[in-house]
């Protein structure tokens, strides 16, 4: 049986990090981005990190970062993984990383008209750039950067990607047993549709949204697919 992973994403305050982990979600998300209303500074992510248990991956969310502004965080946050979510080439997200001798993640924000082939040529042009990209995060265009809380056409993902991405944009407790039974991501990243609001959690949308993943995984997409169709 498959296990997709979950990551929380844009937490703020310790019982919200404290419903994550006791949920099980696999990572947890910190947005380094001052515009952001779920931003928090390196020392208060230092703090939020501090309470979180061994083998969970902590995330650091970047918007057009600048070399010092990465030292700056890394340095004293213990950021395990970094997420580059504006407009950085594969070239300044290799040397962002190389900078902070971390793995990171590239959000790609998929528009209607996306084809499948640019999914492929934008993964394999951040593969080749740095021996530290571990993936694509998949998200929905919109003229901001950040979470938009949007769905986009799951559709777009072609079959040969779709078992290493990790799926955001629009997901809920709704919508998530949806979502993982028709992409089949490696993991999916959730932030507006477990809170209360902006920057504060719902700990149970948390459980909620964990449980509708783990049904997904103990369900085949067959089964799934002639539910709907009755």
């Amino acid at each position: 049986m498959q296990r997709t992973r979950i990551k929380i994403c844009g937490l703020t305050r310790p019982e919200d990090v404290a419903a994550a982990v006791a949920a099980g979600a696999d990572a947890l998300g910190f947005v380094f981005y001052e515009k952001s209303p779920r931003f928090v500074t390196a020392a208060r992510a230092a703090t939020l990190m501090a309470a979180v248990p061994p083998f969970v991956t902590t995330v650091g969310l970047f918007v057009n970062a600048t070399p010092q502004e990465m030292a700056a965080v890394t340095h004293v946050a213990p950021v395990s993984q970094l997420q580059f979510h504006g407009d950085e080439s594969p070239e300044h997200c290799a040397a962002l990383a190389q900078i902070a001798n971390r793995p990171f993640l590239r959000a790609f924000r998929v528009r209607p008209d996306t084809r499948p082939v640019e999914l492929l040529e934008y993964e394999n042009q951040y593969r080749a750039a740095s021996p530290l990209f571990s993936g694509l995060l998949l998200d929905t265009f919109v003229d901001a950067y950040g979470g938009a809380g949007k769905v986009f056409d799951w559709s777009l993902i072609p079959k040969e990607i779709a078992p290493r991405v990790v799926l955001s944009g629009g997901l809920s407790v709704q919508n998530a047993t949806d979502a993982v039974v028709r992409v089949r991501p490696y993991a999916v990243d959730i932030s507006s549709g477990v809170e209360q609001q902006k920057g504060i959690k719902d700990a149970h949308k948390i459980a909620a949204f964990t449980q509708a993943v783990r049904a997904a995984d103990a369900t085949p997409e067959s089964e799934f697919t002639n539910e709907r169709s009755t």
